[in-house]
Formats: C-alpha cells, sequence, structure tokens
C-alpha cells in the first residue's frame, strides 16, 4: 500500500473514531414540561430550571457519568416527544403506571407522594366521590389525577374541569371558579403556602389505585433504550446510597418524599 493510501486509511480511521466519542460525548436530554411545577420543577430569574427534580437529576446524571442538559417540552406531548427522540428521558414527575408502559419503559422511581384533594375552607368536602358531590373538580389535562378523576369523581361531582397546567388550576381555584383540586400532595401543598392558596385547606389523600396512580414516580424512556435506563438506575442508587439525595431533599422538604422501600 502506498503511503498517501496508509495515510488516507488512518485518517479515516482517526475520523471513524472521533465519531464514535462525539456520539458517546452527546448530552442526554431530559425533557421537563415547559410550565413550572413547584417545588419539584421552576425556572429561575434567568431562565435557568431549578427545583428539587432538576437537583437531583443532575446528581443521578453525574453519577451515572452521563451529560445532561434539560429541554422543555408542552406536558401533553412529552411522550411523544421521548418516542420520536427529541428528548431521551421525561424527567418531569411522571407517574409509572401500567398504561403509560404500554408505551415506553421506566428507570426506578425516585419519589412516591399520595395525591390529595384540596378546597375552599368554608366548604365541607371529602376526598371521595360522595364527599364532592355536586363539586367543580379541577385536574391538570394528561396526569394521572385527570384519570383517577374522571372515575372516581365524574359520576358524583357537578364538573371535572381540565386545565393544561397546574397553576391554571390553582388560579382558578383562588377566584372561586373550581371549588376543589386534585394533584400531587407536594405541589398542592406549596401552594397552599402562597397568599392566593391561603383560601384553602387539604381535604384528604384519595384512596389508592395503583392501576391509575402508579408506583411512584421514575424517568420515562424508549423501550429500546436498556442501556441508558441500567445507568440511570445506577445513578439513582447511588444518590441514594450515598446519602446525596437526603441533602438534596431536606433543603427542600422536612420529610421524605422517596415512599414505601
Amino acid at each position: 500500500m502506498s503511503k498517501a493510501r496508509i495515510l488516507a486509511a488512518l485518517g479515516l480511521a482517526t475520523a471513524m473514531m472521533l465519531g464514535v466519542g462525539s456520539a458517546n460525548a452527546a448530552s442526554v436530554k431530559l425533557g421537563v414540561a415547559a410550565e413550572p411545577y413547584p417545588p419539584f420543577s421552576v425556572k429561575d430569574a434567568a431562565g435557568k430550571w431549578t427545583g428539587w427534580e432538576m437537583e437531583i437529576g443532575l446528581a443521578v446524571c453525574k453519577a451515572a457519568k452521563l451529560e445532561c442538559e434539560f429541554k422543555e417540552v408542552a406536558w401533553d406531548g412529552i411522550i411523544a416527544s421521548l418516542n420520536s427522540k427529541k428528548i431521551d428521558v421525561i424527567w418531569s414527575s411522571m407517574s409509572i403506571t401500567p398504561e403509560r408502559k404500554k408505551s415506553i419503559d421506566f428507570t426506578d422511581k425516585y419519589y412516591n407522594t399520595p395525591a390529595n384533594v384540596i378546597g375552599v375552607k368554608a366548604q365541607a368536602m371529602t376526598a371521595s366521590g360522595e364527599g364532592l358531590k355536586g363539586k367543580i373538580v379541577g385536574v391538570q389535562v394528561s396526569t394521572i389525577h385527570q384519570r383517577y378523576a374522571e372515575k372516581y369523581f365524574k359520576p358524583h361531582a357537578k364538573e371535572i374541569k381540565v386545565y393544561q397546567t397546574q397553576d391554571e388550576a390553582n388560579q382558578d381555584l383562588a377566584a372561586g371558579r373550581v371549588d376543589a383540586l386534585l394533584a400531587d400532595s407536594i405541589t398542592l401543598d406549596d401552594f397552599l403556602k402562597t397568599d392566593p392558596g391561603k383560601c384553602c385547606d387539604v381535604k384528604g389523600s384519595v384512596k389508592d389505585d395503583p392501576e391509575i396512580l402508579g408506583a411512584g414516580v421514575g424517568g420515562g424512556v424508549r423501550k429500546k433504550d436498556g442501556d441508558l435506563k441500567a445507568k440511570l438506575n445506577a445513578g439513582i442508587a447511588a444518590v441514594r446510597a450515598s446519602g446525596e439525595y437526603d441533602t438534596i431533599t431536606k433543603k427542600y422538604f422536612s420529610f421524605d418524599i422517596y415512599g414505601p422501600k
């Protein structure tokens, strides 16, 4: 082989190696719903995503030796964004449910909190269908809470009102346009601590339904991305074992949100 051809072959091999390196170094895109979901995800004045879930996500990526970045997507299209490869992981408080597992896979859970009903203080109600008889109940679209409300509350409630964002639902509750909301206990508790939230209080937690409410929150991944799932699971286990999970959690909560072991 001539010297020129040897050099050309070496150049091609080097280019191929660099290509592989670039692919391996590409950032893993963690998809987060564009709507803030405090205290899990909040965008600061500079446009940077912060919050408990963001900190945990970056800690998991670091432990898994992955370069990660957050990418905003619409919540009601977040699974489609994953399967069309616009993002690599759903990292946005998505509950692990049998229905969702038909189209995507999940990492191990990284938190698990109950679903609560909150409502106007002056109104007597409970977190059940009968307890919400004649009430207007607000839920966020494409959530486990919407499915739960439609199954258990709709036969009794005056109306199940669906919102694009939890913030819009919170605003309508404070304005008296709905009587109650069903959502994750943590994000509702965060709302109740605000001035608009002083209108309302917790009416109770709903009874469990694993088929709808799932088995905690995990990272959503494509079914064929077993290697990425394994790395993220190792990262979750590492931040739990090292105590970093608890250190981050104590900045936001006074209790353990991991749920049953």
